[in-house]
């Protein structure tokens, strides 16, 4: 870490997983970062995705090295994604990371837990945000609320370019032109601003969650809410994130869905529970009875796909309907996306520090359940539980 009355380094490096546009810090957040007490080093080029040149960093006070001097010379490392969320390219950079260095950023931790002891061996301390706590004070650090709005607004728009008929409602010389009826299954996040989206393009929005407490959320943004009879009794852990249902309750919803799925235009699902993969609600039964030209988004299809025909990262044809398994949404909006998760891990970075230093308190849980490796071992007893390891080390 930084010598005692030396500033914190923060470094940014690019990021290499393919096809990732967004960047872990955009110039416009740099004077926040350095007011903390920081000096901020970006790689050339790390912006350039997002439309952020070089010389933009530097007028707000960053200076522009090379990758090898952003490991070598930061205390704490912002990525977007760290090794976890990017195993591949991502490899080179564990020989970079320095004892005791914080790298902050998405880890993928629950998804492929393993890759937790690759990190470990580093010796540094990498800080997991989808692990950040639904608490109040952590509000501003929750990236995977951010990135969700994203995704449930880019599935509509997606929805619409492809959609053989318009969103909204015409009174033309050639007659009345029908909304479209688009149907979003799952309302966090995602579901809600995908529910808003359709609706400013003039559809008619129905909805559906298998958590009835939403019912007035989804009110509120001017959509119907579809109640299907099932018992979902808890259906969220005590963090706020959705909980895995048993395979019965989904059958019994699937049959209920059929009906609905039918008369909708468009159907968006964003069902996916973290580290797990995702139920399937839209069976290929359902999908065979939906009206040609309809359309599918499937936004779990990171996680396998709400769909049973969705295959990740392709968009495919099956009974006249057409299929989207979108992957990595947010990276296609990468200037807002960069701009919303610069904001979030610059709240989780000034969480951690006090008087200019970093102050690792255990005691403040924001702090204590987003870390997975300190001093060479797996600290986080949820990622501890996944790989069945004792409490006492890694």
């Amino acid at each position: 870490m930084a010598e005692q009355g030396k500033p914190i380094v923060v470094g940014v490096p690019k990021e290499t997983f393919p096809g990732e546009r967004r960047v872990a810090l955009i110039a416009d957040v740099i004077p926040s970062v350095i007011k903390s007490g920081a000096e901020v080093l970006v790689e050339s080029g790390a912006g350039g995705g997002a439309g952020i040149l070089d010389e933009n960093y530097t007028r707000k006070g960053a200076k522009i090295v090379s990758r090898d001097d952003v490991f070598a010379k930061s205390d704490v490392v912002f990525q977007v994604r760290t090794f976890g969320a990017n195993p591949d390219a991502g490899r080179a950079d564990l020989g970079r990371v320095r004892q005791g260095q914080i790298v902050i950023g998405l880890t993928e931790s629950l998804s492929d837990p393993a890759l937790s002891r690759e990190f470990a061996k580093c010796g540094g301390s990498v800080f997991s945000l989808e692990l950040v706590p639904r608490i109040t004070r952590a509000q501003s650090m929750d990236v995977l609320s951010s990135m969700a709005t994203i995704a449930g607004y880019k599935a509509i728009i997606m929805a619409a370019e492809i959609l053989p008929k318009f969103f909204p409602m015409f009174m033309t010389a050639a007659g009345t032109i029908a909304p479209a009826r688009v149907f979003i299954v799952g309302v966090g996040v995602a579901g809600l601003q995908a529910i808003s989206t359709a609706k400013r393009l003039g559809a008619v929005v129905s909805a559906y969650d298998i958590r009835p407490a939403v019912k007035d959320q989804v009110k509120s943004v001017g959509a119907k809410f579809v109640e299907l009879e099932l018992e979902a009794g808890d259906a969220e852990d005590k963090g706020g994130y959705a909980k895995a249902m048993g395979e019965e309750f989904y059958r019994k919803q699937r049959e209920m869905m059929m009906k609905v799925v039918k008369e909708h235009d468009v159907v968006v699902t964003t069902a996916a529970v973290p580290g797990k993969k995702a139920p399937i609600l839209v069976t290929g039964e359902m999908v065979k009875g939906m009206n040609p030209g309809s359309v599918i988004v499937d936004l779990a299809a990171e996680r396998g796909g709400n769909c049973e025909l969705t295959k990740p990262g392709e968009t495919v044809q099956a009974y006249g309907v057409t299929i989207m398994g979108p992957l990595n949404l947010p990276s296609t909006v990468s200037y807002h996306a960069s701009q919303m998760y610069s904001k979030n891990i610059t709240a989780f970075f000034q969480n951690m520090v006090k008087d200019g230093a970093v102050n690792l308190n255990m005691e403040d849980e924001i702090i204590r359940d987003t870390m997975i490796t300190k001093g060479g071992e797996i600290v986080s007893p949820r990622i501890k539980e996944l790989l069945g390891v004792a409490q006492t080390g890694a």
